[in-house]
């Protein structure tokens, strides 16, 4: 749900409180960027990740000082965002972005054994629908490797800009094309690894991908 601290100030007209419009957001993208504070210093990490109902899932490596401290239950602040097209005014002032994006407040658990095999998983077939089944699974050594958390989808926040170029009246008259450019997300053609045995072809899944 949305708080205080998730409150839209900036154009707060902007705000979606509805729970779908988030999963929607969460469903679509890939990466989210994650902040954690550490000795006082912000940062920010970028990991891939999947919504696993009113859950979040992303894992890093048990290396990395920043993410243990995730793990632990630091304080994070989680966001998505995606990119739906440019919106090209008459003037560069109020030229913007069509966008849709989210932010999640909380505290992130770590998830062990069973419940860690099951969320990268998740995680797998959320990012690459089919390939857990097909390529190699982790083995012990790799998920020792590996922290998987999981931040509960709590306190949230929806900011969604979908509208068209709004030009101040003395703008309107000018010879400068005014509207939306578009973003759109598509898979290319699947590029063969230069050390692929002979006679491996694309696995038919990835015809099924979709842009999102």
């Amino acid at each position: 749900m949305t708080s205080e601290r998730t409150r839209v100030r900036r154009l707060p007209e902007k705000q979606v409180e509805d729970r779908a419009v988030l999963d929607a957001v969460l469903d679509a993208g890939r990466v989210a960027h994650v902040a954690v504070v550490d000795d006082g210093q912000p940062y920010v990490l970028a990991v891939a990740y999947a919504r696993d109902g009113d859950r979040v899932l992303f894992h890093g490596s048990t290396g990395s000082r920043l993410f243990r401290s995730i793990a632990a239950g630091a304080d994070t602040c989680l966001t998505v965002t995606l990119v739906d097209g440019l919106v090209l005014a008459r003037s560069v002032f109020e030229s913007s972005m069509r966008y849709r994006g989210a932010m999640i407040l909380g505290r992130a658990a770590e998830l062990e054994h069973r419940a860690k095999f099951e969320a990268l998983e998740r995680m797998s077939e959320r990012l690459t629908p089919g390939r857990w089944a097909e390529a190699r699974q982790p083995n012990r050594r790799e998920l020792a490797a590996t922290l998987v958390v999981a931040l509960p989808i709590e306190e949230w926040s929806v900011k969604v800009s979908d509208g068209w170029p709004t030009d101040e009246e003395g703008d309107l008259g000018l010879p400068v094309w005014a509207g939306v450019l578009p973003v759109e997300e598509r898979y290319g053609e699947p590029l063969a690894a230069p050390d692929l045995q002979p006679g491996v072809e694309p696995p038919p899944y990835l015809g099924a991908w979709s842009p999102r």
